[in-house]
């Protein structure tokens, strides 16, 4: 019996995480319905709210600025956009910071974790996976003195969060692993251990 029971729970609770991830994110979604007039919302044509409209509508959304963003027009009217932003002290910081960030995470050429890496961490003697994001820059380069790298230390289950690090280069240690196969690992909470390349 308890193995029938472990087994429904293997198959059950990915199964259960998935279906909730995408109903949250298709709910959050659906709330791109309230910017529209009410007499436009799905209520005032069906008499009630359809799952998924929003979705649907947001998704379109997303395909139709791409669409523009990569023609002539739509790339003047993108710097013509960014040029009012720019005069705007608080906003512009603000928006240029997420612009850099997602570029790098969404673009064809930009990687955002470059490497899996083994360090130690919160304390010596404890080690845990972090990533490679690049080089300290700017005036903080300054003070550093020898190779540095930048760190990105993910939590567990949710690698969204967690540590932006500075650290010797001679204080991590490059992973055979890829970003996949360490991020999996991370999300697993250490269950789904990548194959070891190593061994013969």
């Amino acid at each position: 019996m308890k193995s029938y029971f472990i087994t429904g729970l293997l198959v059950l609770v990915p199964l259960c995480i998935t279906i909730w991830v995408l109903s949250t994110l298709i709910g959050l979604m659906d709330q791109s319905l309230l910017l529209l007039p009410a007499a436009w919302r799905p209520e005032a044509y069906f008499g009630r709210a359809i799952p998924g409209i929003g979705a649907i509508l947001t998704l379109l959304i997303v395909l139709g600025t791409g669409l523009v963003a990569t023609n002539f027009f739509g790339k003047r009217l993108i710097q013509f956009w960014e040029a009012l932003l720019a005069r705007v002290p608080v906003v512009k910081s603000i928006y240029y910071s997420v612009k850099q960030v997602s570029d790098t995470l969404f673009s064809d050429s930009g990687q955002a974790f470059r490497k899996a890496l083994l360090v130690q961490y919160p304390r010596q003697g404890s080690w845990t996976i972090g990533f490679l994001t690049g080089q300290p820059g700017g005036d903080v380069a300054n003070y550093l003195e020898g190779e540095f790298v930048s760190v990105y230390i993910p939590t567990t289950p949710n690698p969204t969060s967690g540590f932006f690090l500075m650290m010797p280069a001679a204080d991590v240690v490059e992973l055979d692993m890829s970003v996949d196969e360490a991020l999996k690992y991370i999300i697993s909470m250490g269950v789904v251990a990548p194959e070891n390349k190593l061994k013969s």
